[in-house]
């Protein structure tokens, strides 16, 4: 999955460099930088919605605006190609979402008194922050690395010094085996400032503290000591590791290694967020590089477990669609297409829940016409993704073969959309959503503004970890059934053997090492390292976020788990004082797997 994708279109000015007096010859710039543009700031905004007869108006920033009504869908605009759409429920609301370039977000507008609703729009800035560290290897040399927590460039730049010709900085990178320039600027010694033009645009540098962002917790982290979660009006119960039967000792021990992290390399694995929950509640949470539990993460691929999660949630509240509903017959509207090929005809959903459809589109094949990668650089052609797919060639028969292919879950989002004759978000907000009590998220959208279920859903952590607790649930969060117990089953119940471990519904799984014994993991995973690993046998969810989405790290975020929380984590008859030391693991998870069937489907 590229670096640049899944989050609202970052509005970078491209800013002419000031002429800046020339550097003394040993101006010392070994140290720390950060440079940071920030757009769509509007994160916060009251909306109210009023009726006078049959007419509708928005106020909202001032502006008086008037508002379209149809078939009690209601919708406007606000200069700067922002809007909003929404439907009137039955309890009196109004339920509906905030739309900002390729982004939709979730907005819930309450009666105040007749004929009136207030709410807040609220939205996440587009962030795009570089770090610069170096290290002096002579006067006019320094090594360098680049760290961008938002998309991880440094990692695909692969910068690895910097240079000083005359009073030029040439910042170096490589593409392949090739050494090539990433930027170029100048030091001015009077503001104190690096200025370096990328081709995303000109970077204005200052120096960080040893407090910095770039650091997990600080240069120099304090003592780790634990504190239980507080409890908060988002649906977790609390309790603490102790009463969880999880060793508090060796959860200190590792949350003062991830302090202690070192930066001074590109692949240096990027923790953004830690939680863990067992029997239901939440007993772990901590936050590294400035994040913290209010805001939105891009949690990458494992959007697509939600994507499961919405198919079904609709499916288990009476929407036409089963898991043996042909794909071309609900993308049709009832019908197949005429002349449709016969490998076509015989496709179903739970064929794209498996991403066993027979699609050419691997995403780890740049030549295959569905190859993520390829749509999203041609969404100005083709911007409708769910129409395209249904275009693309096969390559196997359905059933025959996994194959990982994001366009296969957004088209079952697609599904979605064409049984329930209603925007895909919205069956999210009333069936997942809202019972969940997930009140603010991101939801990428294609060029067409269709929701898009192949990845970049953006979920603050402890949302995130819900869904690991409703699957560890058989389906139920709160006691309230999102989908049923026979499809969560399903869904993390090895169907395809996919990139050396086994694939579900949008769902992997693993069997872990668990004190001289293997147990057996579902997962979420996201590029990045953005991970749920539950253990339904020690009644144990995870929640990871990471931040090396370009870096070879990214799939080994999440071995902290076996290696230092299984460890940690104790069943009845354990020994209370046992000693508890870093597991042996390998990673099994690859690119290489035939994509065979285990079950066969329904």
């Amino acid at each position: 999955m590229r670096i640049l994708r899944f989050l609202p279109v970052l509005l970078l000015c491209t800013l002419a460099m000031a002429q800046t007096p020339a550097p003394a010859a040993n101006a010392d710039l070994a140290g720390l930088w950060k440079a940071k543009h920030i757009a769509g700031v509007l994160t916060q905004v009251r909306l109210i919605i009023s009726r006078s007869g049959d007419t509708y108006r928005a106020d909202m920033l001032g502006y008086d605006l008037p508002v379209r009504s149809e078939a009690g869908t209601l919708s406007f605009s606000i200069p700067g190609g922002q809007s909003f759409r929404g439907t009137l429920q039955k309890d009196g609301s109004i339920l509906g979402h905030w739309f900002r370039g390729n982004a939709a977000f979730p907005v819930t507008l309450t009666a105040d008194r007749l004929g009136r609703w207030i709410g807040t729009v609220t939205t996440s800035p587009d962030e795009f922050t570089l770090f610069l560290w170096l290290r002096a290897d002579g006067p006019d040399a320094w090594t360098a690395v680049v760290r961008n927590p938002e998309r991880d460039m440094g990692s695909l730049w692969g910068v690895t010094r910097m240079v000083r010709e005359e009073t030029e900085l040439k910042l170096m990178g490589r593409a392949g085996n090739k050494e090539q320039v990433t930027a170029k600027g100048a030091y001015d010694p009077e503001r104190q400032q690096l200025t370096l033009v990328f081709d995303r645009g000109s970077f204005d540098f200052s120096r960080e503290g040893d407090d910095s962002e770039f650091y997990p917790r600080g240069q120099k982290p304090a003592p780790y000591v634990y504190r239980a979660p507080p409890a908060l009006d988002d649906g977790w119960p609390t309790a603490t590791l102790a009463a969880a039967d999880i060793d508090q000792p060796a959860l200190e021990r590792l949350m003062q290694k991830l302090a202690e992290m070192p930066m001074d390399s590109a692949d240096a694995p990027q923790y953004d967020a830690l939680l863990i929950a067992r029997h239901g509640k939440l007993v772990f949470e901590e936050y590294f590089h400035g994040e913290n539990r209010d805001r939105l993460h891009n949690i990458r691929s494992a959007g697509k477990s939600v994507t499961s999660v919405l198919v079904g949630a609709v499916m288990h509240h009476g929407a036409p669609l089963r898991l043996s509903s042909p794909v071309y017959e609900v993308m049709n509207d009832g019908a197949f297409p005429a002349g449709l090929d016969p490998q076509k005809r015989s496709m179903i959903l739970e064929h794209l829940l498996t991403m066993s459809s027979g699609y050419f589109c691997d995403d780890s094949n740049d030549a295959a016409p569905g190859n993520e990668d390829r749509i999203w650089d041609n969404a100005d052609k083709n911007p409708d993704f769910w129409k395209y797919t249904l275009q693309v060639p096969m390559a196997t028969p359905p059933g025959e073969k996994s194959v990982y292919c994001s366009m296969q879950p957004n088209l079952a989002l697609g599904m979605v959309e064409h049984a329930t004759k209603e925007f895909p978000l919205d069956s999210f907000d009333r069936l997942v959503a809202q019972p969940m009590r997930i009140g603010n998220y991101l939801w990428a959208l294609d060029a067409a503004g269709n929701p898009y279920g192949g990845g970049g859903l953006c979920l603050t952590t402890r949302d995130f970890l819900k869904f690991g607790q409703l699957m560890l649930n058989h389906g139920a969060w709160a006691g309230r059934q999102i989908i049923s117990r026979d499809y969560a089953r399903a869904s993390i119940s090895p169907q395809y053997n996919l990139r050396r471990i086994t694939y579900g519904y949008l769902w992997w799984m693993e069997d872990m090492p668990y004190k001289g014994r293997k147990v057996h993991a579902f997962m979420a995973l996201g590029n990045g390292g953005n991970n749920i690993v539950a253990i339904p046998e020690l009644d144990l969810v995870v929640a990871i976020y990471g931040a090396n989405y370009a870096s070879r790290t990214t799939g080994r975020i999440r071995e902290i788990v076996p290696r230092f929380i299984l460890p940690a984590v104790r069943q009845p008859g354990d020994p209370k004082n046992a000693p508890v030391t870093e597991q042996e693991y390998v990673n099994p998870y690859g690119r290489s797997d035939d994509g065979s069937r285990i079950r066969a489907p329904r």
